[in-house]
């Protein structure tokens, strides 16, 4: 018989016992009303770099997307399958956030396996090396940069990665009509995990720098 995993028990009795007793009324309020958060974060879902814990976050405060490599691909109204665009719509149409941030990470294995395309694949279908298949262009390009080592090639496409969410959000119309009419903000950052610094795109350079405060 499987039996379910005590540490995700323990954890749950915890949460009952603390977190939840503290802001049960939040919880109340939340579950009749709804939920209101003003940010999305679009994350990858490496589970060392979790929003909720970096920003120190309470229920009902962040709308949360995560996938490999915190990618937001272009916008393609096909008849396909698109969980990253259903959520953005979501997030953007639904619950109308006023901020959107693209999030990435050090050690990203997602845009490691990006510079390092011939690897074997996880499984028949690779569904990673084709996610990660809309960096190729860019990948190409910092994988032939000899001058930099690995882990500056690592970082550098970790950020540019960044960017290209950035790009490819815009290709939204309901996101660019809403930042066209000041309604809606974009924002980047990149998060250390050896570190835990937290890097702030500049929106008008591209540059990653830390914040004041």
């Amino acid at each position: 018989m499987l039996r379910f995993p005590k540490r995700l028990l323990d954890g749950y009795n915890d949460f009952m016992g603390g977190r939840y007793l503290d802001e049960r009324d939040r919880y109340k309020a939340l579950a009749e009303q709804g939920q209101k958060p003003q940010t999305l974060v679009i994350a990858c879902c490496d589970s060392r770099a979790a929003p909720e814990t970096i920003f120190n976050c309470g229920p009902g405060e962040l709308f949360v997307i995560r996938n490999v490599a915190n990618m937001v691909p272009p916008y393609e109204p096909d008849g396909n399958y698109h969980s990253t665009s259903a959520a953005l719509e979501f997030a953007v149409q639904s619950l109308r956030v006023k901020d959107i941030l693209v999030m990435g990470h050090g050690r990203c294995g997602g845009i490691n396996a990006a510079l390092n395309p011939d690897g074997e694949p996880l499984s028949p279908g690779d569904f990673i090396g084709k996610w990660m298949g809309m960096l190729r262009p860019t990948a190409a390009q910092i994988i032939g940069n000899t001058l930099m080592t690995a882990s500056e090639r690592q970082t550098a496409l970790e950020r540019v990665s960044i960017r290209n969410s950035l790009a490819n959000l815009r290709t939204f119309p309901c996101v660019k009509i809403l930042e066209d009419k000041g309604k809606i903000q974009l924002h980047g950052a990149w998060f250390d995990i050896s570190t835990g610094e937290l890097w702030v795109m500049d929106p008008d350079t591209g540059d990653f720098a830390r914040p004041n405060a």
